[in-house]
């Protein structure tokens, strides 16, 4: 459920940035992940990510012990 929300988090960011270059929306300001600089977002950002790659190191452990056992 947690990458599912940080997966929504990037995609709504790129689709509300596309959106509003585009012309179809007023512009918010919201940067486009991995390319525009932002330095609280690129945090934000680093941290979801780093969150998505600790439960996969934590599912791939749990499955490996249930194996061995």
């Amino acid at each position: 459920m947690v990458c599912y929300g940080v997966a929504f988090y990037i995609f709504m960011h790129v689709f509300v940035n596309l959106v509003g270059v585009l012309g179809l929306l007023p512009l918010t300001g919201v940067p486009l992940p991995f390319l525009s600089y932002g330095g609280s977002f690129a945090l934000s950002l680093s941290m979801a990510l780093a969150l998505i790659q600790r439960i996969s190191i934590d599912n791939y452990n749990s499955q490996k012990r249930r194996v061995l056992y």
